[in-house]
């Protein structure tokens, strides 16, 4: 029999009705105490890490999980992560990267109804990521609705849905049907060496969106806050360089020792900086490329590679070298 361990961090899928809206209350043995009861071919053990709303989570708490399931990595099969929606896509893609040679399933999930409501998805998805964590695929994975996700890859959609996350620029991993998992894509196994825990992280990272009008100067206050900026850029990665022309002070950021990333608005697809005019001339500066990646994957990913160098030639190399499927190095 397989042994998991579950990670309890809060969500709506612990919440209960408080005076002021849903709030996370239900243990972890309380949420166990709400699955249907069915022939298992598992052992779950539990262990409450936290109890917020995802809202609240910080990087900080990436680290508590991931050194959660480092601790107890030897003693266990396989380990379900419960997690609140709203943040769950960063916090997957956080996980990929500190849990380097991972050779064991961290399957992440939550619900979008609180599982102690009448109708509610959380059981399924409960159930869904129990059975996913049996089957000893390495990788850290999203499990909702069905669908299984490779963890730099989920996007959340919606907000009321059932089916809320999707996998973009990536094909999916597998649908669950009860016990039976149909594959559509397997990651390759990881080089062997031990699991190694990488929790570098400098959380000094602004996500700016592009809209017209946003004024040249914006860019003296990110400088003088963080350390590096992900610009989520017009279409292939358009910068506005007429009227208000942002270029000299992205060229400033960068003088200064600020890792700028650019990425595009635009949910699939990906940047292409050098197909337009507009996306060339901020290409000639030294900024970061991301490809294919999401936001969700790009902001924990530049956390943790400035948590690893102060070199931006460095910083710029791990930010644009594929690592669990989070890049498509093709255009």
């Amino acid at each position: 029999m397989k042994k998991i361990l579950l990670l309890a961090t809060g969500g709506t899928i612990a919440s209960v009705q408080g005076r002021e809206g849903l709030t996370p209350s239900l243990t972890c043995e309380e949420l166990i105490g709400y699955l249907p009861q069915v022939q298992q071919n598992y052992v779950i053990e539990s262990k409450g890490l936290m109890s917020i709303d995802s809202t609240n989570m910080q990087p900080e708490f990436w680290i508590s999980i991931a050194e959660a399931i480092y601790d107890n990595y030897n003693f266990y099969d396989g380990f379900v992560v419960t997690h609140g929606t709203d943040t769950m896509a960063f916090t997957s893609a956080a996980l990929s990267y500190m849990l380097q040679n991972l050779h064991k399933p961290v399957v992440m999930t939550g619900s979008q109804v609180p599982i102690s409501f009448r109708y509610t998805d959380a059981s399924k998805n409960l159930l869904d990521a129990i059975y996913f964590a049996c089957e000893g695929l390495a990788g850290v994975y999203i499990i909702f609705g069905g669908k299984v996700i490779i963890g730099t890859r989920a996007v959340k959609l919606r907000t009321k849905s059932y089916d809320a996350f999707a996998s973009v620029n990536h094909p999916y991993v597998a649908y669950m049907d009860g016990t039976q998992i149909n594959y559509l894509w397997k990651p390759s196994l990881p080089r062997d060496g031990k699991l190694k825990l990488d929790t570098s992280l400098c959380p000094d990272v602004h996500l700016l969106k592009l809209y017209p009008g946003m004024k040249p100067e914006i860019f003296d206050s990110i400088r003088q806050l963080y350390k590096g900026v992900v610009i989520e850029s017009f279409g292939s990665g358009g910068v506005p360089f007429q009227g208000r022309d942002l270029l000299p002070k992205i060229q400033e950021c960068i003088d200064t020792g600020l890792a700028v990333v650019v990425t595009t608005q635009c949910l699939e697809e990906g940047e292409n900086l050098y197909l337009y005019e507009v996306g060339r001339k901020v290409a000639q500066n030294s900024v970061i490329l991301s490809g294919d990646m999401n936001s969700e994957a790009i902001v924990p990913k530049l956390m943790w590679a400035l948590g690893k160098s102060k070199d931006m030639y460095e910083v710029k190399r791990i930010m644009e070298t594929p690592i669990a499927s989070d890049l498509n190095c093709k255009k």
